[in-house]
């Protein structure tokens, strides 16, 4: 079993950067690959980001291609989401998850055994 909570979720103007923190209470959070999904009002819950359990292996939706950047810690035990040039349609709320005790990375939702909360990303201009 694994706790995901997430933080750093708030309102920015487009073209603005901010950074997404997950953090896991498992101890053996660096077997688990780690995913970044968003769910935008009224959509479904889509893939954004995940990365592998060393972080080798790193995969992005294409609409945040070269903008975000997935990243983990495995000594705290962290995994984040840095993202640039916001846009207006990146508002969402950011959904950390992992998968468990698989440590290669995917793009399913389906894949991910565990979920956080959500933190809410607002994005205007």
């Amino acid at each position: 079993q694994i706790q995901l909570v997430e933080s750093g979720g708030r309102s920015v103007q487009a073209g603005d950067s901010l950074t997404l923190a997950c953090a896991a209470s498992s101890g053996t959070f660096g077997v688990y690959a780690m995913g970044w999904f968003r769910q935008a009002p009224g959509k479904e819950r889509v893939f954004v980001a995940s990365i592998s359990w060393n972080g080798g292996i790193e995969y992005y939706a294409d609409s945040v291609k070269g903008r975000f950047t997935i990243y983990r810690d495995n000594a705290k035990r962290m995994v984040y989401l840095h993202m640039n040039s916001l846009k207006p349609e990146d508002t969402a709320v950011y959904y950390c998850a992992a998968r468990h005790f698989i440590p290669e990375a995917t793009m399913s939702l389906a894949d991910y055994a565990y979920w956080g909360h959500g933190t809410p990303v607002t994005v205007s201009g």
